[in-house]
C-alpha cells in the first residue's frame, strides 16, 4: 500500500506501527540537557535572527520565507555540516515497511553523505501554522524519522524537529517508544536553547558515527 507522509498522524503511526509515545526517553533526555558556552558573537547573531522574526512579520511568513529567513540560517549556523554528515533539504525518503510503502519529501535532515544524504539521523518538518489543512505536524516528522530508524537497522535512535512558527518541539526515536519536548520559542531568550541543542545533535550523531 503506497502511502505518503502527509497522510500520517500519531494515532495512526502507533496503531500501524506499535510504537508508544512515553513522557521520557533517555537520549531526548539527554539531548535537551546538552551544555555549550554560547559566546557573544553566537549570542549577538541569534538576539539579530529573533529580532528579524519578531520585527519583520515572522509569524506570517510562509514556509519557504520561514525556512529560508531563519530555520535554515540557524541550523547552518550552528555548525552541522562536515566532510561525514550534513544537513539537506526537500529531500525524498521511502522505505517498505509491513505492508505500507512510506514516501515523502522531507523539509530538512542531517544524513551521511557530502553530495547527497544515504542515512538519516535527523529529520525536520516546518509548519506556517499551528493549524495547518495539509497533515500533522507531529506524525509527518515522526512517520519520517520511522524510515529513518528502517534505513539505519535500528543501529541507533532517531532525532527530530518540528518547528510550527516561532514554536520548536524536538523529538527522539528509540526502538518502538518516541517522546516529544517541550516548545521552545524562538522569539525569546529560549532561542539559545534551540542553538545549544542543535550543538547537541551534532554532537551525539558524531559519536553515533564519527564526525570528522
Amino acid at each position: 500500500m503506497k502511502s505518503n507522509f502527509r497522510e500520517w498522524t500519531l494515532d495512526k503511526i502507533d496503531e500501524a506501527f506499535t510504537v508508544q509515545q512515553v513522557d521520557n526517553l533517555v537520549v531526548l533526555d539527554d539531548l535537551l540537557a546538552f551544555e555549550y558556552p554560547i559566546n557573544e558573537y553566537e549570542k549577538n547573531y541569534l538576539n539579530v535572527l529573533s529580532h528579524n522574526y519578531i520585527s519583520y512579520g515572522g509569524d506570517d511568513w510562509n514556509e519557504v520565507e520561514l525556512e529560508n529567513k531563519f530555520i535554515s540560517p540557524l541550523i547552518v549556523f550552528s555548525g552541522i555540516d562536515n566532510k561525514k554528515f550534513a544537513y539537506f533539504l526537500e529531500r525524498e525518503l521511502s522505505h517498505t515497511i509491513g505492508e505500507f510503502e512510506l514516501s515523502g519529501k522531507v523539509d530538512g535532515m542531517i544524513a551521511t553523505g557530502f553530495r547527497n544524504p544515504k542515512k538519516p539521523y535527523f529529520c525536520l518538518n516546518e509548519y506556517k501554522r499551528q493549524t495547518d489543512p495539509n497533515g500533522d505536524p507531529r506524525g509527518q516528522c515522526l512517520i519520517a524519522m520511522l524510515v529513518a530508524q528502517y534505513l539505519n537497522e535500528n543501529k541507533n535512535p532517531i532525532l527530530g524537529c518540528y518547528v510550527i512558527g516561532r514554536s520548536w518541539y524536538f523529538m527522539a526515536l528509540s526502538g518502538k517508544e518516541y517522546a516529544i519536548s517541550n516548545v521552545y520559542a524562538c522569539t525569546n531568550e529560549e532561542i539559545f536553547d534551540i542553538f545549544r541543542i542543535l550543538k547537541g545533535i551534532r554532537v551525539m550523531i558524531e559519536g553515533w558515527i564519527g564526525g570528522k
